[in-house]
C-alpha cells in the first residue's frame, strides 16, 4: 500500500478495536495483520465499506494475551510490511509511567524493522 493509506481508530468497545482503513481507489484489497508479543492475533476482520477505498477494520482483543503490564498491538499491512497503527492495553497493577508503554512500542517497531531489513537483505543478496 502507498503512503496514501491511513488507518484511523474509531473506538475500542466490547473487547474490539475498530478503525477505518482508507486506501487509494482501485487499490487491491488490504492484507491486514495484527501482532501482540510477536504472535498473530486471529479473528481480525476487514470489510469493504460503501465509500470506495474505505474498509472497516475490527481487531479482537484476545483475553489470553491480557495480563499485568502493557500489551502492544501492532496493526500492519502484510503486502508492504508497513505499520498502519497500534494500540496499547494496560492491565493489572497501575502503570504509573507511560514511558514504559512507549518503550515497548518502540521495541516492537524495531523488531518489525529488523525482520523487514533481514528479508530485504535476503531478497537482494546483500550481505
Amino acid at each position: 500500500m502507498t503512503s496514501q493509506t491511513t488507518l484511523t481508530k474509531t473506538r475500542l468497545f466490547a473487547g474490539k478495536w475498530e478503525g477505518v482503513l482508507s486506501v487509494p481507489e482501485n487499490a487491491p484489497a488490504p492484507q491486514i495483520e495484527v501482532r501482540v508479543h510477536d504472535e498473530r492475533v486471529d479473528g481480525v476482520t476487514v470489510t469493504e465499506m460503501e465509500t470506495p477505498g474505505q474498509w472497516a477494520v475490527t481487531v479482537p482483543v484476545p483475553p489470553e494475551v491480557l495480563s499485568d503490564g502493557v500489551q502492544v498491538f501492532l496493526i500492519r499491512d502484510r503486502a508492504s510490511d508497513s505499520l498502519l497503527n497500534s494500540f496499547v492495553v494496560l492491565a493489572g497493577e497501575e502503570v504509573s509511567d507511560t514511558v514504559q508503554a512507549e518503550i515497548l512500542l518502540l521495541r516492537a517497531e524495531l523488531d518489525m524493522l529488523k525482520r523487514a531489513f533481514r528479508r530485504h537483505c535476503v531478497e537482494t543478496g546483500a550481505a
